[in-house]
């Protein structure tokens, strides 16, 4: 007896080992394509490398499709591969048709029609890596999790594949995981090798890539939303990223408070449900350090598209090396950060990293074990995720507790670039914009025809709603009555405040016919007099600490087809820059790192220093003999310091538990009879995160005109949170400073913030204008 059952056993078992033999040789392992193993020590493979390896693993693979979703900002191939069972991918047309069926409700028929497409469907997941690119571990897993997902024959891999259809993306920014590992292959014996790059890894944005899911200012974010999420509504978004190194090693929701009260509950929930049970998992294989509950909270749609369209982002957080530089972390330097101390266990941290080596392979082994862990949970709870998906959308077209009924978007006396990037947000994030065929009177107004009308009563009412509606961020403390716990990140999104649009919402639908929903709106930018101008005589600063805020303003002026130069350190320093300029913006930068960038040793010779005392010489010079120099937000501080302004900054020397603002919008008061105001509304608003706030000094005479002042104490704060409003409420927000024969404007703000502040971009463009009167 026992004799045959082996017998059968082997008869039984020696054909699937047989396939999975012949599956297996098929396979291209990744260390025979690249030659080397994914997450070997100061090895990383690079953009061109990655695509071709992934072509050839989806060439050789039946689970596996690939496809160009299109190119990036700098022409790199955007690609996202389609892994799932051969029989799924045979009937991708069908499983598409089912979500987009429970992902808008209003499709569905009948209960009984729901319960059979959830029972039909399979669980979406979404998987993305590599948009910041110094986080790389991020573009160099995907190809072993690919890899494995397509030669694995156990039992676990099948499930995941019949259950699951999984959308990799290995990275959201090619741009930069080309630039990081060219930078990082140069770096290599020298002192600087695992610094990172001293340039945006993004061509405009750098960081803040991961902050454009509400705005989709960026060609990759918009390839994304349009190609990924709207044509497929994955119920599971992981969005893979790596931290600091002296912390835990991986985190994984649940999420700290507040979540943003437009997040459905039972997404809250399932993001609780999926990332304990992914720490589990993990602890489980032996991986240590993994928290959860800490650090980061879920307030801001600006990276978290998906919270508003049905499914729940999975964020993980990977501690990082020096790039694939490995190195030592001895568990007394671990140190305690937001809400988290790595070195002592709790609830939601129950075993410490006890420190040591740290290597490229400890990243790819944990982002591949949260990964496959995502997917255990999505393949074991299909039906529970679909159907849950499917009701988070009856709530939503249901709409909430105390919403409105719709907003309405007035077509007439608006800002016009800003209503149309409102609209284009809108309707690129899948909202319902519909427009009035008649005149009607809603709330004892008339509106006229073409008013352009949100109901509510649609899929993605809560993208809507949050973006439309104005934020209040909660107070929090440490512990009831205890120091305040400030915000980890932005706390406003109000479009119609950033774009200078009036919207009105309203309690029922007004009775009137509506078209069908509008197209995404076509809008050519121009900014009169400065567009197209090919004589341009302006300078953009840009140090090589990699300044965000100055890619951010090199794409507003691109987008407005405005002419400019970038200017370097070694351009200030040599001076004599007035006989080619006739203005200069210092973007948003620190006086410290403005002045001193990289030390020495941490960069090649060419990227060491900042502007010095030589470059501040030769900025001053420019203006003094007649130049405009241009200053946002920090280094605004720069030039009061180090040209003896006569004006004081009234928040420099205050603590945070004084005051603090960590990104809201706050009430701009405007003197319109200044130029710089012309054309602008005498109220507007401005962002502030680590502003200023003037006042001229006694000695200041008629040097100095302020052009706006932040709101007073009642009116002050528009959307957000803030702590301290009395220290800054009635002070200068611009002003204009006559220096020698040129000019100085100072915003104590960002007046081109992210690419959102429509609505004070007019105050940038008048500077401009003014610097040319004359030339």
């Amino acid at each position: 007896m026992e004799w045959r059952l082996w017998c059968v056993v082997i008869c039984v078992t020696l054909p699937a080992a047989a396939n999975a033999q012949s599956t297996a040789e098929r396979i291209p392992v990744p260390a025979s394509v690249l030659g080397f193993e994914i997450g070997a020590d100061r090895k990383l493979a690079d953009w061109e490398e990655i695509t071709s390896y992934l072509a050839l693993l989806a060439e050789a693979s039946d689970r596996i499709e690939l496809d160009t979703l299109g190119t990036t900002t700098l022409g790199h191939p955007f690609i996202a591969l389609t892994i799932s069972s051969p029989e799924n991918l045979a009937k991708l047309d069908a499983y598409r048709e089912i979500q987009r069926k429970l992902a808008d409700p209003r499709l569905v028929e009948t209960e009984l029609e729901a319960a059979e497409l959830i029972a039909e469907g399979r669980a979406v997941v979404l998987i993305t890596g590599g948009i910041h690119s110094t986080e790389v571990g991020g573009y160099q897993f995907p190809m072993r999790l690919a890899y494995h997902l397509a030669s694995r024959e156990d039992d676990t891999t099948r499930r995941i594949l019949g259950e699951v259809i999984l959308l990799l993306v290995p990275s959201l920014n090619p741009d930069g995981s080309q630039m990081v590992v060219d930078w990082y292959r140069s770096s290599l014996g020298r002192p600087w090798e695992g610094e990172g790059p001293p340039f945006l890894y993004h061509h405009y944005v750098g960081h803040d890539n991961n902050r454009d899911w509400y705005a989709f200012t960026q060609k990759e974010t918009r390839l994304a939303v349009t190609r990924l999420h709207n044509a497929w509504h994955p119920q599971i978004v992981h969005d893979i990223h790596q931290m600091g190194s002296q912390g835990p090693r991986f985190f994984v929701p649940p999420w700290t408070d507040p979540i943003e009260p437009n997040v459905d509950p039972l997404l809250v929930a399932g993001s609780n449900a999926i990332g304990t049970a992914v720490a589990w998992e993990m602890y489980g294989e032996g991986k240590t350090g993994v928290v959860v509950n800490a650090i980061f909270d879920a307030w801001t749609p600006a990276r978290a598209y998906q919270h508003y369209h049905g499914g729940v982002r999975v964020l993980t957080e990977t501690a990082s090396a020096r790039l694939a530089t490995p190195i030592v972390m001895p568990f007394d330097s671990l140190a305690a950060g937001r809400s988290i101390d790595p070195r002592v266990s709790s609830w939601r941290f129950p075993e410490p990293w006890r420190g040591g080596e740290w290597h490229l392979s400890d990243i790819v082994d944990y982002m591949e074990a949260g990964a496959l862990a995502v997917l255990k949970q999505a393949a074991l709870y299909r039906e529970r995720w679909l159907r849950n998906f499917y009701r988070i959308g009856l709530r939503s077209i249901g709409g909430g507790q105390d919403w409105p009924a719709a907003f309405l978007v007035p077509a007439e006396a608006q800002n016009p670039d800003g209503l149309v990037e409102l609209l284009r947000i809108l309707v690129t994030g899948d909202v319902e914009v519909r427009t009035a065929r008649s005149s009607f009177v809603a709330n004892e107004r008339r509106y006229a025809a073409g008013t352009y009308v949100i109901p509510l009563a649609q899929p993605y009412s809560r993208f809507a709603k949050t973006l439309l509606e104005v934020q209040i961020y909660p107070d929090l403390r440490e512990y009831p009555g205890g120091p305040l716990r400030t915000p980890y990140d932005a706390t406003a999104h109000t479009l119609p405040l950033m774009m200078g649009v009036e919207v009105f919402a309203l309690d029922e639908l007004p009775e009137v016919a509506l078209s069908e929903p509008i197209s995404l709106p076509v809008h050519k930018k121009e900014a009169s007099g400065l567009s197209g101008d090919g004589n341009s005589r302006l300078a953009v600063y840009e140090p090589w600490t990699a300044a965000m805020d100055a890619g951010w303003t090199r794409w507003l002026l691109d987008e407005y087809g405005i002419g400019y130069e970038q200017l370097r350190d070694a351009d200030a320093r040599a001076g004599n820059l007035r006989s080619r300029l006739d203005a200069i913006i210092l973007p948003d930068v620190s006086p410290d790192e403005l002045m001193k960038g990289f030390e020495a040793d941490k960069m090649p010779p060419e990227y060491v220093g900042g502007l010095g005392a030589a470059g501040v010489r030769g900025l001053e010079e420019f203006v003094r003999e007649g130049g405009t120099l241009i200053a946002f937000n920090r280094a605004s501080g720069l030039l009061i310091d180090e040209f003896d302004l006569p004006l004081t900054d009234v928040l420099a020397d205050l603590e945070r538990l004084d005051f603090y603002i960590p990104g809201s919008i706050l009430r701009l008061n405007l003197d319109r009879d200044h130029p710089l105001a012309a054309g602008m509304p005498a109220r507007t608003m401005a962002w502030f995160e680590r502003g200023l706030a003037f006042e001229p000094r006694d000695d200041a005479g008629t040097s100095v005109e302020i052009v706006g002042r932040y709101g007073s104490e009642d009116e002050l704060l528009l959307s957000g949170w803030l702590n301290g409003p009395e220290h800054i409420a009635g002070h200068a927000a611009v002003a204009v400073v006559r220096h020698g024969r040129g000019r100085i404007v100072l915003f104590g703000f960002r007046p081109q913030y992210r690419g959102q502040t429509v609505a004070t971009y007019p105050l940038l463009f008048n500077a401009l204008r003014q610097a040319t009167v004359g030339r």
